[in-house]
């Protein structure tokens, strides 16, 4: 067999939902869009949502509206995708990368309060494999450093009055955490629909924030669009279907928006996603069985605090190093499953050595690293296929002994 790592699991209510909207004409951002939107916002439990060509575009544009530039500086972890900081750089802000919790993959959340100064904009925390951050602990911190919060000339910071709290949450549409769904708890939530995220408009995102005592998330909204537009007042469906061609250009801006002909896909995607979560979550109960005598660890999906989207099948092999794991990862291509590593930590790259980050100052995110691989599992697969993902890992486990 030949098992992708994470194939895009389109059917034929995609594929009518994209020929409806060729059918119409009209394939760049309409009512397809906005009624995606619509939907999100509504899954999330909030006011609003704004659907963008990704993830990192969410991200950057919520940076720039919450007025984060130069001389500021935001925490992210270490342990991430680099869009997690590009953006950062991006605003001409300071990034503030945080180690790992020992045993984890997630910020120590010790390091990240001291981190905390009167630099200190934003905080990204990152759902990673789609298992919500401690967000209790994140509001604690920035809680207890709000004295020291210096805000800028931004109404959203002014409003706050604190260190805002942002949610990279590209792995975690779906997931929920005490009751309450990701993109109801960060005070700014941006999603990704990339082609191998557990739900896809092939490529695209969406953000959504929390209602903000003294500030309209109708403004908010509209700033989105206008950032996303070029600064144009009006977009091009609003152009054809008013009465008057005249807009205006109010900024110098960027370009970002999601046409219909993607929303199209996701709205479709939306549709089918209750089940699509639970045949992930199947697999999961499947993996964690099959694999459960062996000395390894998996990440806690599910239980009675939260609910993951169920993104990703981590897998750490006990006391092993990066040679283990990539003669491991070698093994199970051969026998045709297509494994992958998430992630390696930001200071391993050229462009963050080149900024002055070392690895050797975050052991603890070397430490997961070194020995972890994420096992194919994506709603695409069948129980024939994940049998022998499953077979093909243990055999490979006994070769290596």
């Amino acid at each position: 067999m030949n098992i992708p790592f994470s194939p895009p699991d389109i059917t034929q209510a995609e594929i009518d939902q994209v020929v409806e909207v060729l059918k119409t004409g009209w394939i760049t951002t309409g009512p397809k869009t906005k009624l995606f939107e619509q939907k999100i916002a509504k899954m999330c439990n909030t006011q609003k949502a704004v659907c963008l060509s990704s993830q990192t575009a969410c991200a950057e544009m919520t940076l720039r509206i919450l007025g984060i530039g130069p001389g500021d500086e935001v925490i992210v972890p270490a342990y991430t995708y680099t869009a997690s900081a590009s953006i950062i750089y991006h605003v001409g802000a300071t990034p503030v990368l945080v180690d790992c919790a020992k045993n984890s993959y997630e910020m120590d959340y010790d390091k990240m309060e001291e981190a905390i100064n009167e630099k200190t904009k934003a905080i990204i925390a990152v759902d990673l494999a789609g298992i919500v951050c401690d967000y209790d602990r994140i509001y604690e911190a920035v809680e207890r450093k709000r004295s020291i919060f210096k805000p800028s000339d931004n109404p959203i910071q002014l409003a706050l009055g604190r260190v805002i709290v942002m949610s990279d949450a590209a792995h975690a549409f779906g997931a929920k955490w005490h009751g309450k769904n990701c993109g109801e708890i960060a005070d700014f939530t941006n999603f990704s629909f990339h082609a191998v995220k557990n739900m896809t408009t092939a490529e695209g995102g969406a953000a959504t924030w929390r209602e903000i005592k003294g500030i309209d998330s109708n403004e908010i909204y509209k700033k989105f669009m206008l950032m996303t537009l070029h600064g144009q007042t009006k977009d091009a469906f609003a152009k054809n279907k008013g009465s008057s061609w005249e807009y205006d250009v109010v900024d110098t801006q960027y370009k970002c928006n999601m046409p219909d002909i993607l929303s199209a896909l996701g709205l479709a995607q939306l549709d089918r996603y209750d089940d699509m979560l639970k045949r992930r979550h199947e697999l999961i109960k499947r993996y964690n069985e099959a694999l459960k005598d062996l000395p390894i660890e998996v990440l806690n999906h599910e239980d009675h605090t939260h609910r993951s989207s169920g993104h990703l099948y981590f897998v750490r092999f006990t006391g092993k190093d990066c040679d283990y794991r990539n003669a491991f990862y070698d093994k199970m291509k051969e026998k045709g499953v297509a494994c992958n590593v998430h992630f390696k930590p930001l200071p391993m790259f050229t462009a963050y050595k080149a900024k002055g980050f070392d690895i050797k100052n975050y052991p603890n995110a070397y430490a997961q690293h070194k020995n972890q691989l994420t096992l194919p599992m994506n709603t695409v697969i069948t129980d024939e296929q994940a049998q022998y993902v499953l077979d093909c890992f243990i055999e490979t486990f006994k070769e290596l002994e």
